[in-house]
C-alpha cells in the first residue's frame, strides 16, 4: 500500500496542539494562517482526523485568573468549532471520533495543560470534564498543588502531592487521562503507582536521544509500557536532538530578556521577539525523520503498541526541518513506510494507541 494511502486510510491522531493559545488572539481557524502551525484547512491537507487542543496555563498565573484562562480558552474552541461545523466537531470519546470520521468531519478533543486551573478544588476537576476535557497535565514548568515539575531545581512534594494523589484517583473514576508530560520524575512514578488506568505521555520525547528532564528515559518508558500507556512524541527540536539543544537553549534567554525588557511595551517587544527568533531560525533544525528516530527507540524498547505523535504544534517556535506545519503530517507515514514498519504498525503509531486509551 502507499504511503498516501495508507495516510488517508489510518486514523491519525495528535495528542497535543497549543492552538487554543491563538484563539486568544482572535485566529481563524477556517482559514489557511501565514502565522501558526495550525488551522482546520491544513488540518485536512495533512489527513488529521483528530486532535487534541490543550488548555495552556502558566505556572505563574493566580489560581483564580488560571480558572478563568481556562474558561476562556474552552469557550474559544467550541466557538472555532461551531464557526467551522462544516469542517469539525467536539468529540468526547473514540467513538464520537470514529462517527464524526464517517460523517466527513475531523474532530477536536479538549486536553488541559496544568492542573492549576482546578485549584484545590476537586469539584473543579470534575466541571472541567464535564466541559468535555479528557485528559490532563497534571503541571507546567512550575511546582503546583498537585505535584512537581520537572522545570525546577527546587521540589516542594517530591513528587505528588496528598491533593495530587487523590487528583489521580477522581481522573481514574471519571475517565479523564492523566498526562505525565512536564512533571518531575519522582511524580511520574507516584503517578504510577496510584493510577488504577494507564496514563500518557501526550507530548514528550525519549531521554535517551536528547538528554533533557523533559524527555522520558527507557526504564520510565518501559514502565509506562507495562502500566498500558503512551508515550506521544514531541516535534520540539531541543527534545528531539541533543547537539541542536545545545546552541538553542542558550538562545532561549534571548527571549526571557527580552520580556523581561519590554513587558508594558508591546510593539517594541514584538520588534525584539522577532529579531530573537531569527536567530533561532538560523540554527540548522534536525530533520522531521528525527521525529520517527524517537518512535523507532520506543518500539525497540517495548514494541509499536506504546508510541504516537503530539507534535506540540502552535506550543513551539520551532520546528524540525520538513515539518513547518500540521499539513506536513503524512511525510511521517512515508518515513514510517521507508523503515520497514508494517501497515497495521503504522496505523497504531498514528493514532490507534492514544483512541484505545479514550474507549
Amino acid at each position: 500500500m502507499s504511503y498516501k494511502k495508507l495516510h488517508h486510510d489510518a486514523f491519525v491522531l495528535d495528542s497535543h496542539c497549543d492552538t487554543p493559545l491563538r484563539l486568544l488572539d482572535d485566529a481563524n481557524l477556517g482559514e489557511r494562517g501565514a502565522e501558526g502551525h495550525f488551522d482546520f484547512i491544513r488540518m485536512k491537507e495533512g489527513g488529521l482526523d483528530a486532535a487534541f487542543f490543550a488548555i495552556y496555563t502558566s505556572n505563574t498565573l493566580e489560581p483564580d485568573t488560571a480558572t478563568r484562562r481556562a474558561l476562556q480558552m474552552i469557550a474559544r474552541t467550541y466557538d472555532a468549532v461551531e464557526a467551522n461545523s462544516d469542517k469539525v466537531a467536539v468529540a468526547l470519546c473514540a467513538e464520537d471520533a470514529l462517527d464524526n470520521r464517517e460523517q466527513g468531519l475531523m474532530s477536536v478533543f479538549l486536553g488541559m495543560e496544568n492542573g492549576a486551573p482546578i485549584q484545590k478544588d476537586m469539584s473543579l476537576l470534575r466541571l472541567f470534564y464535564d466541559m468535555g476535557v479528557r485528559y490532563m497535565t497534571l503541571t507546567h514548568a512550575g511546582n503546583n498543588e498537585i505535584c512537581d515539575s520537572c522545570a525546577t531545581k527546587e521540589k516542594r512534594w517530591n513528587g505528588l502531592s496528598p491533593f495530587g494523589i487523590e487528583v489521580v484517583k477522581e481522573m481514574n473514576r471519571l475517565g479523564m487521562l492523566v498526562d505525565v508530560s512536564h512533571i518531575s520524575d519522582a511524580a511520574f512514578y507516584d503517578v504510577l503507582k496510584y493510577s488504577v488506568a494507564p496514563v500518557v505521555a501526550t507530548h514528550s520525547c525519549c531521554r535517551a536521544l536528547s538528554d533533557h528532564p523533559r524527555n522520558l528515559t527507557d526504564e520510565m518508558i518501559i514502565a509506562l509500557a507495562k502500566n498500558g500507556g503512551v508515550i506521544q512524541i514531541n516535534f520540539y527540536p531541543p527534545f528531539l536532538n541533543k547537539s541542536y539543544a545545545d546552541i538553542f537553549w542558550p538562545l532561549c534567554e534571548e527571549f526571557e530578556a527580552v520580556e523581561a525588557k519590554y513587558k508594558t511595551d508591546k510593539a517594541k517587544y514584538q520588534e525584539e521577539y522577532k529579531a530573537a527568533l531569527g536567530k533561532l531560525n538560523a540554527i540548522k533544525k534536525p530533520s522531521y525523520k528525527e521525529i520517527v528516530d524517537h518512535i523507532d527507540h520506543v518500539v525497540k524498547l517495548v514494541g509499536a503498541s506504546h508510541v504516537g505523535i503530539g507534535s506540540d504544534f502552535d506550543g513551539i517556535e520551532v520546528t524540525p526541518e520538513g515539518m513547518e506545519g500540521v499539513n506536513k503530517l503524512p511525510l511521517i507515514t512515508q518515513e514510517l513506510k521507508l523503515r520497514g514498519y508494517s501497515d497495521d504498525d503504522v496505523k497504531l503509531i498514528l493514532g490507534e494507541n492514544f483512541l484505545r486509551l479514550l474507549d
